[in-house]
């Protein structure tokens, strides 16, 4: 028992040192500067350019909300069927592969709307409307030393936004305030309507645009713009709903804010996130535009979290605890088991016997003995044992030879103690008249051996290590 407190204590002294070195050489992360150059638009984020006012504000005003933790994949089963409207807000730190915007763009061609805000969305979500083309251009990039909370100089160069026509993405808005940063959509299709309804080469790169011939040809909101499309067959023009994408704002360089059919489903293009961010959707009429532009559907919005890092699949204890000392602890612990573990189970010399533990008692033949003299009533043997022992303690006390006469004994034992010579020789003789033979019962045997015990006491000769160890053992 020993050597295992000995082992116990090494552990524990071993496992306050790792703790210990861990705490010191603890150092606590630095929080990075926010950077417009590599900006975190999550919901959770609260800095300038995260998303997390729009989307409390949202949740507050009664809105369904959600954050999706999930792979794209699943947007086909059956969590995805309840979701209405699906969100992804600008640059992920990891980006969708093709088989999540696969899967994506089946959910949205299933009648899902997408609603993607980016200065350079993925080309792979766009899902290209028939025969049209869709591109989103830079027009600045922001440097490492700009602050995100600077809203003159996040702003500075760039005016105001008025919608190119009334939409429900636009309603109940007068003016946009994007950032300087905001990217251009390019739209461009091989066909362009002329003033007399034919179709005329479009040149590549230049934006859509067709005018109505009448009231009746004006296009409807979210309904892409009527074309006038001659049939040569028949020589007479029709009128059809063209798939084009319907442009809802747009500054001098290009489109900003555009929506498009994709299946039985739509896909909503924003080209700057400074206006549903937290330090830009406070200017002029920015907040409403996001607001439409995520609930002109009912149903439920879902802001995709899970490409801006924050996965479901990811342990919720382990991500609690990132950035402090205590996963090093655990890891650190782990191996101190394992190696405990592996040395007790691997021999590291030749084999040893295994340890043969004596199980009797050592008193286990006294008590046999005493048990076979009270079954042959052999009373006059038990107190031989007893009284040959006595006699030898008594002669050590006495200071004489064994053999020596009891009357001897006696006297030096008078001389040496309180006790009288005439009752110590008394009780000498009369165990030893029953040992040569004398009969003697079971009581009388029983009160030899009190007597014989009770002298031992008077003269302190019990009390040995021995008679000790003995007692001890009985208990």
């Amino acid at each position: 028992m020993r050597q295992r407190l000995v082992i116990i204590g090494t552990v524990v002294i071993a496992l306050g040192l790792l703790i210990l070195l861990n705490a010191l050489s603890y150092a606590k992360p630095t929080e990075q500067a926010e950077s417009e150059l590599t900006p975190n638009r999550s919901t959770y984020h609260v800095g300038a350019t995260g998303t997390r006012a729009f989307f409390d504000l949202l949740n507050e005003s009664g809105y369904r909300v959600t954050r999706w933790r999930e792979p794209a994949g699943k947007l086909a089963g059956e969590s995805g069927s309840r979701i209405s409207t699906f969100v992804m807000i600008g640059s992920m730190l990891r980006p969708p592969s093709k088989e999540e915007a696969a899967s994506i763009l089946h959910w949205v061609k299933r009648g899902g709307r997408l609603v993607i805000i980016d200065r350079a969305p993925e080309l792979k979500l766009l899902g290209m409307p028939e025969n049209w083309n869709i591109y989103v251009e830079p027009t600045s990039f922001p440097d490492l030393v700009l602050d995100p909370s600077d809203t003159e100089r996040m702003t500075e160069g760039s005016s105001a936004v008025t919608p190119e026509i009334p939409t429900l993405l636009t309603r109940d808005v007068r003016s946009i305030r994007p950032s300087r940063f905001a990217a251009s959509i390019k739209i461009s299709h091989p066909l362009k309507v002329s003033e007399k309804g034919e179709a005329k080469p479009t040149p590549e790169g230049s934006v859509f645009s067709a005018e109505p011939d009448s009231e009746e040809d004006q296009p409807r909101p979210n309904r892409g713009p009527v074309v006038v499309v001659k049939d040569t067959a028949a020589g007479a023009a029709t009128n059809q709903f063209s798939p084009a994408p319907v442009v809802h704002a747009s500054t001098s360089k290009g489109a900003l804010l555009i929506d498009y059919a994709y299946g039985t489903g739509r896909i909503v293009l924003l080209s700057d996130p400074y206006i549903v961010a937290n330090n830009g959707i406070k200017l002029d009429d920015n907040l409403q535009l996001a607001v439409n532009t995520l609930t002109e559907r009912k149903g439920l919005i879902a802001f995709d979290e899970f490409h801006q890092g924050h996965s479901a699949s990811g342990n919720a204890l382990a991500t609690y605890f990132a950035g402090t000392p205590i996963l090093a602890i655990c890891g650190q612990l782990m191996l101190v088991v394992l190696a405990v573990v592996w040395s007790r189970g691997r021999r590291f010399a030749r084999p040893l016997p295994p340890i043969k533990v004596d199980r009797r008692s050592s008193l286990e033949f006294v008590a046999s003995m005493a048990e076979l003299q009270q079954r042959s009533r052999a009373y006059d043997l038990a107190l031989e044992n007893i009284y040959a022992r006595t006699r030898r303690a008594l002669t050590r006390y006495a200071g004489v030879d064994y053999n020596s006469p009891r009357s001897e004994i006696a006297e030096r034992i008078s001389s040496r103690s309180t006790l009288a010579r005439e009752q110590v020789e008394a009780l000498m003789r009369e165990c030893e008249d029953a040992i040569n033979g004398e009969p003697l019962s079971e009581r009388k045997s029983i009160d030899l051996v009190r007597q014989l015990r009770q002298l031992e006491r008077a003269l302190g000769l019990r009390m040995r290590s021995r008679d000790a160890r003995q007692a001890a053992e009985n208990i």
